[in-house]
């Protein structure tokens, strides 16, 4: 009974986590605030072949498209792990031209006190440094909340277009990486 026992414990076990990328285990489901969250997909952001980070989306259930990823209302999160070393400037800077490529002229207007208020969050750690977790979570009562290594960092920034513009970076028309929204939408690699 035991060896049996011990066999379903090995068995579940990898169950846990539903994805891995570049050694950085996501888990299937996580907890933000009162709600769960499921893992909609996670990939590797790449610059050449510089592995960049990891990413995982979680969000309340999970949406093979982009669109109804993005407005799918209630709490979500965008987790990242560094797997180099990026200075603060470097990476607030990668995230703005993202949202960029996904919003006029007019839309990023509207947006530039929060991506400053985002960049002065991060420049407060001047560098994400390797192995460094840094998750991105909506909380719609809230806005949306930096964390990093599981700690909130600076004022929450307001207003659910900004978060949505956040997640156009990776899944906009025009995304950083095309197999790296694939990857968030849960199609396989």
């Amino acid at each position: 009974m035991k060896r049996a026992l011990a066999l379903v414990l090995l068995l579940i076990a990898p169950l846990a986590w539903a994805a891995e990328v570049a050694g950085v285990k996501f888990d299937d489901r996580m907890r933000l605030g009162s709600a769960d969250l499921v893992l909609n997909g996670a990939g590797l952001r790449k610059r050449l072949f510089i592995q960049v980070y990891a990413i995982g989306l979680y969000v309340g259930e999970k949406k093979p498209s982009a669109a109804e990823a993005i407005a799918l209302p209630g709490p979500k999160r965008v987790a990242i792990h560094m797997l180099r070393d990026v200075d603060a400037a470097t990476f607030t800077e990668a995230l703005a031209d993202g949202m960029r490529a996904n919003h006029d002229e007019a839309a990023m207007k509207a947006l530039e006190p929060r991506i400053a208020a985002l960049s002065a969050i991060m420049a407060e750690l001047k560098e994400a440094k390797r192995g460094m977790s840094i998750a991105l979570d909506w909380q719609p009562a809230t806005g949306t909340v930096v964390n990093v290594d599981g700690k909130p960092r600076g004022k929450p920034i307001e207003g659910d277009d900004f978060y949505r513009a956040l997640l156009r970076i990776w899944l906009g028309d025009n995304p950083v990486q095309d197999d790296l929204k694939r990857a968030l939408l849960g199609e396989p690699q």
